[in-house]
């Protein structure tokens, strides 16, 4: 697969940390089933990564030492897997960012965008909320709790996809994929039981959590579109045939891994919601053992 693979879970917690290493060197331009379109648009997510990546670590850091969770072993166990993972999905996605630089397709600005877009937003809002006590930390916590649930679904889709599966020419690519999908749903549940823990499970939290899952989709929708129609058309490629493998890949009604991630992202909005309620083991044994994990 192109990768080396060394598991430890020094910290003893449920789940391990997976050092990767990809070799990107020989990832063809398009190679997602040789579209201009779909490669893009698996480019532009990866692009969201490095930033988003970091921002969740930091959001769990800021609270880390909370009275309520320093001296909770357990919980603690989780977070610094939940780090190590994180830390190796940023790697990782740098690796493959600067492999789609040297084909000319300018990813570290979209990087920067990225880093820019999440700071800016995590400081308006942080504004907004101060009047009713809402704070910096739980703003970046519920927005990293939103957009875990969102990595959480999308990931689950491209482990039950077969359609998707079969896109991913490129081994590769296709492991890369595959492995950060087992882990978000392998840590999915961490930055939500920091949250619950932290800041409770009351009216204020529900409203928060769920409104910070409208604001955060909403301007990732924006920002990861942006990114696919500045690289098809830096790319020149911006064109139907790319558009329709676009619609076809993320929004039709039957193959669609956008639309076919409706009902999950949904449960969010349930009250008493936990992720964990979704189960999803059996499927990431599965996957651990195809890909020897």
């Amino acid at each position: 697969m192109n990768a080396k693979v060394k598991i430890t879970n020094r910290a003893g917690a449920s789940f391990p940390v997976r050092r990767m290493n990809f070799e990107f060197e020989s990832v063809p331009e398009y190679w997602m089933n040789g579209s201009a379109g779909l490669t893009h648009f698996m480019t532009a997510l990866s692009a969201l990564f490095p930033a988003g990546e970091m921002f969740f670590i930091d959001s769990v850091r800021a609270v880390r030492q909370h009275p309520s969770i320093k001296d909770n072993a357990e919980l603690q166990k989780e977070i610094s897997a939940f780090i190590g993972q994180e830390a190796m999905h940023t790697q990782e996605h740098e690796g493959f960012n600067a492999s789609a630089q040297k084909y000319g397709h300018d990813v570290a600005t979209l990087d920067r965008y990225t880093d820019r877009a999440i700071q800016t937003t995590r400081k308006v809002f942080a504004y907004l909320g101060k009047p009713v006590g809402i704070t910096q930390e739980m703003v970046d916590l519920t927005a990293t709790t939103a957009l875990e649930h969102f990595t959480a679904t999308i990931a689950s889709q491209l482990l039950v996809n077969n359609h998707i599966q079969e896109l991913m020419r490129d081994e590769t690519m296709k492991t890369m994929w595959l492995w950060h999908a087992i882990e978000e749903n392998e840590h999915k549940a961490v930055a939500y039981d920091v949250f619950e823990v932290v800041f409770g499970k009351g009216i204020k939290s529900y409203l928060l959590r769920t409104g910070s899952l409208v604001a955060a989709m909403s301007i990732l929708f924006c920002v990861q579109s942006y990114f696919v129609f500045r690289l098809l058309q830096q790319d020149k490629q911006l064109n139907r045939a790319a558009l329709k493998d676009i619609y076809t890949y993320a929004y039709s009604p039957s193959k669609g891994i956008i639309t076919g991630m409706a009902r999950e992202m949904i449960m969010y909005f349930k009250p008493g919601f936990h992720p964990n309620h979704h189960d999803t083991d059996a499927l990431l044994e599965k996957w651990k053992l195809k890909l020897r994990f």
